[in-house]
């Protein structure tokens, strides 16, 4: 596995809207498209939203939020992992963690000491695979969705 990130653009668009997630999947995570959709309507730096490429082929989307200020008052800026989407046929080849580590190593250079992600709850959910990388509950809930937070 040799994945690296692409920025989306007009020549890789359509590979990147045509990320399909498992059917049992879908209603946990929000499609590309909408995505990329909220990435255009962010300040420009807000979001960072990458196709995940493996030998030409596109595997992944994953879209970061930089210093977004999280409760909308000014008071806490929080950088993390905000979509993760990993089609289908190309689940549980190690992606998913290659995604969370180019995030975090994204905040770490921007100086961030902890990273956040969001996640649908429930047993249909990715809770674990993200409590498995040392993602914790804070406590929080965000729209519906748990927060969990990595110490970097």
């Amino acid at each position: 596995m040799t994945p690296r990130l692409e920025e989306v653009t007009p020549a890789n668009l359509d590979a990147a809207i045509g990320i399909r997630l498992r059917p049992d999947q879908e209603h946990a995570v929000e499609p590309v498209v909408k995505s990329l959709a909220e990435a255009y309507v962010h300040p420009a730096g807000v979001a960072w939203p990458r196709l995940i490429v493996d030998g030409g082929r596109p595997v992944g989307f994953l879209m970061a939020f930089l210093d977004i200020d999280w409760y909308g008052d000014g008071s806490v800026r929080r950088s993390g992992l905000w979509r993760l989407n990993i089609a289908a046929d190309a689940q549980g080849r190690g992606y998913g963690r290659f995604a969370v580590d180019a995030v975090a190593g994204l905040v770490r250079r921007r100086d961030g000491k902890d990273m956040y992600v969001t996640w649908h709850p429930g047993p249909d959910g990715p809770e674990d695979f993200y409590l498995r990388l040392g993602f914790r509950k804070n406590g929080e809930t965000d729209g519906g969705q748990t927060v969990g937070v990595l110490q970097l």
